[in-house]
């Protein structure tokens, strides 16, 4: 039986909202594993990510932080786990636990990271108040006082070394700067339909990458020359866009809708119109790093250290890929069908409001997923439940590379992606995850 767009975002609505009455109502269970704790953490970061909307590349920015907090603080139970963040560009030096003195990493870990959730940051920090209650609460049932007193400062001092870097990464500087509009030069970038929205985060490449040297270091080759010939390269690309979008299979359907992650689609429907919130495209990556862990029967330190790099192949993989879009600033399909094909045709997933080249969803999950190849192997098979609770939908996978493909050829099912840019997105995506597992994780 088919739905339409409204009944799933229903459906899926439904979902989120009886998680958040779970959440809200039950308290931390005092029994539960390190690993579980963080994975609770991470969980209610991604919901405050959905909850206010932020961008997929200042989703990225909160993930990488939090998860960075999280993992040099909890390595310490695991003698020999080295640190991290001394890899990576911009950081200090981080502090070293008392010897000879008891801790709990899980409870530092755990205010490490949200010290950072609540400052680098998001806006909802109240929806957090209870959760951390609980979480603290649970802790101090079980820890002798100078025990938790002396874990709380120990995240306290971690999270500072960690928002000290936040605070000069570019951010501040990359707010406020005039509306990104694109140009009617044919070939070029401009807002698209069904909202016309500016384009968004148009200078995250001066953001201070977590390990590449610049924004450019895996920059592509330029993308086709723009032609109105339909013998050319460029015209053929756009032809078979326009083509499968005509003819979607079910399955290419589901696939483009499974892989969707817009979070915030404004449908309409006559003269009505409401907002749907979904999970950003790094959310549902930090979700697949979750299922591995958990899969594998990982301990704390590995799950954090799973979380911490997805996170990081995440966010360089944004600002690699930002850089390479408003660089070339390329025609969005939508654009270019409506001016050459066909003007009342409209792709099956709304269009985001950014240029086109190279794939953003094809260049983050490639990297993602050949860092989670390098942690949990090549055929690593796992049932993707990431977005089962906000849309609805799960599907199976047996390797991350599987999963990371399905995901770049969504794009053009969707009708919002040349081939020839999900390919590139691809291969620059997996150059970054290899130069990530060769500077980081031997």
């Amino acid at each position: 039986m088919k739905t339409n767009p409204f009944e799933r975002t229903l459906v899926a609505a439904l979902l989120l909202f009886l998680t958040g009455l779970t959440a809200c109502n039950n308290d931390i269970d005092e029994d539960i594993s390190d690993q579980e704790v963080l994975h609770g953490n991470m969980n209610q970061l991604t919901e405050v990510i959905i909850y206010d909307v932020f961008t997929p590349p200042v989703a990225s920015r909160l993930y990488v932080y939090s998860a960075l907090a999280s993992y040099e603080a909890v390595r310490f139970t695991k003698p020999g786990a080295s640190s991290i963040t001394e890899k990576l560009n911009g950081f200090g030096k981080m502090p070293e636990p008392e010897q000879d003195k008891e801790y709990d990493f899980t409870l530092a870990s755990t205010r490490s990271f949200f010290n950072v959730v609540r400052k680098v940051k998001v806006f909802s920090v109240d929806s957090l108040d209870h959760y951390e209650n609980s979480i603290y609460k649970s802790f101090r049932s079980k820890l002798d006082p100078g025990v938790y007193d002396r874990s709380v400062e120990f995240g306290n001092r971690i999270s500072e070394i960690i928002l000290e870097r936040a605070g000069k990464d570019g951010y501040s500087s990359s707010r406020g700067k005039p509306k990104y509009i694109g140009s009617k030069e044919p070939g070029k970038w401009r807002p698209t339909p069904p909202d016309y929205l500016d384009g968004v985060e148009w200078c995250w490449n001066t953001m201070m990458p977590m390990t590449m040297d610049s924004a450019a270091q895996f920059r592509p080759g330029l993308p086709p020359v723009y032609s109105t010939d339909t013998n050319s390269y460029y015209y053929i690309s756009l032809k078979e866009v326009y083509d499968i979008n005509l003819d979607l299979t079910e399955e290419q359907m589901e696939i483009a809708r499974f892989w969707d992650d817009n979070p915030f689609v404004i449908e309409h429907s006559g003269h009505m119109m409401f907002g749907n919130k979904k999970i950003t495209p790094g959310g549902h990556w930090i979700g697949i790093a979750a299922i591995a862990s958990r899969q594998s029967g990982a301990d704390a330190v590995t799950t954090a250290k799973a979380y911490a790099l997805t996170a990081i192949a995440l966010y360089d993989a944004f600002i690699s890929c930002w850089d390479e879009k408003y660089r070339s600033s390329y025609v969005r399909p939508v654009t270019a069908i409506n001016e050459l094909i066909d003007d009342t045709w409209m792709p099956f997933l709304q269009t985001p409001p950014f240029p086109e080249y190279t794939s953003g969803h094809s260049t983050i999950t490639a990297s993602a997923a050949t860092v989670l190849t390098k942690l949990y192997g090549e055929n690593f098979a796992f049932q993707d439940t990431s977005d089962l609770r906000y849309i609805g939908m799960q599907r199976h996978f047996n390797s991350f590379n599987e999963a990371a493909s399905e995901a770049s050829i969504s794009r053009v099912y969707g009708g919002i992606h040349y081939r020839f840019s999900v390919d590139t997105g691809a291969e620059m995506g997996r150059k970054l995850g290899q130069m990530i597992n060769e500077k980081i994780s031997e």
